[in-house]
Formats: C-alpha cells, sequence, structure tokens
C-alpha cells in the first residue's frame, strides 16, 4: 500500500489543473504545499478544492486513507462520507433540535456522522403507519449540536432509495424515543454522481 504522502500526490493527480476552491485555492496551491512537505494541508487544500469540484469516489478514498495514516480521524470520517455521498446522492437540511425543557435530548451529539437517528420523511408501511427511516447525521461546520440549537447538516441514509422522493422545502422530522427530537428543513438534494 501506497504511504499517505503518495495517495496525496494521486489524489491531486485526479483534478483538473484549473480546480479551484471557494476561497480561491488552486491545485496549484496544492502542488506548492506537497513539495515543501506540508501534508496536513495539502489534505484539507484538497477538501476544500473537492468541496466545488466534483470528484470520484476514488479520489475522495484516496484522501480518507492518507488521513488514516496521518491519524487524523475527523478528516477520514470526513472523506469516507464524502465518498459515500458520490455513490449514493446527498440530502442537506437545516436542523433544529428541540431543547430539553421540551423533551429533547439533554446533552449535545458529536456532529461527525456517527448519530444515527430515525427520521419521518413520510414513508408509510404496508398497512398505512408511519415508516421511519435510518439516517447517519453530519452536522456542517461544528464540533457537535445541542438541545435547542440549529445548524445545517448532511443525512446519509441507510436505504437511499427510500428518500429519493424528497425535495428543497420538505421538512422531515428527527426521532431518537417517542417524541419529535428535531425538525430539518431539506435545503439540498443531490443524486449519486458515481
Amino acid at each position: 500500500m501506497d504511504d499517505a504522502f503518495t495517495l496525496l500526490r494521486q489524489a491531486v493527480e485526479l483534478l483538473p489543473e484549473d480546480a479551484v476552491a471557494e476561497n480561491g485555492v488552486t491545485v496549484g496551491d496544492a502542488r506548492e504545499d506537497i513539495e515543501r512537505q506540508e501534508w496536513e494541508m495539502v489534505l484539507d487544500l484538497l477538501i476544500e478544492i473537492a468541496d466545488v469540484q466534483p470528484v470520484s469516489v476514488d479520489f475522495w478514498e484516496l484522501l480518507a486513507e492518507a488521513a488514516r495514516q496521518m491519524m487524523l480521524d475527523r478528516s477520514r470520517r470526513w472523506c469516507e462520507w464524502r465518498g459515500w455521498e458520490v455513490k449514493h446522492g446527498t440530502v442537506r437540511a437545516t436542523l433544529s433540535l428541540v431543547g430539553a425543557e421540551r423533551g429533547g435530548r439533554q446533552s449535545a451529539f458529536s456532529a461527525d456522522g456517527r448519530l444515527r437517528p430515525l427520521w419521518d420523511i413520510g414513508n408509510r408501511t404496508a398497512d398505512g403507519e408511519r415508516d421511519l427511516n435510518i439516517a447517519k447525521l453530519w452536522v456542517e461546520f461544528a464540533e457537535e449540536l445541542g438541545p435547542g440549537e440549529t445548524a445545517d447538516v448532511r443525512l446519509a441514509p441507510l436505504s437511499p432509495g427510500q428518500w429519493r422522493h424528497l425535495k428543497v422545502g420538505d421538512v422531515i422530522t428527527m426521532h431518537e424515543g417517542r417524541p419529535v427530537a428535531g425538525t430539518a428543513t431539506v435545503i439540498e438534494v443531490l443524486p449519486p454522481r458515481a
């Protein structure tokens, strides 16, 4: 298996030469950081570029393995998450958690995709009962999300096909038990790109 540095070099080669991140970072900048052996910086730059440049599952797998070798666990999970999104599509929503005083969760949860709550997305069982669906949850731009807080989230359904009917503006609810734990409004639905 290649070392992390070789993997990052391979990932750079998968990008178009004119690829640019939102903040103006270019493939050339990543190459310069490779020359300076700024490996963690290279990983971060490649992730930023891939946020706006469509990339392959192979690209994300290279970054995930490089991050694993560099012991950057959160970055590894993020790259694995993004690879999953390329294969299965993306559902983004603005989630508002119910406050603890109204029966919501009592503490914050880690925002890095490990929570797998149930979601009411409008599906019904064969006999017409409400059917809840499981999706992992990643909170954007936060380390954790607590009771009563609101943030944009990314959802990774365990059965992506059951979520294909969602569209921007749909309201779905998060459940961690009997009462509703949060309400989310869909802000983006992207199909698979693999």
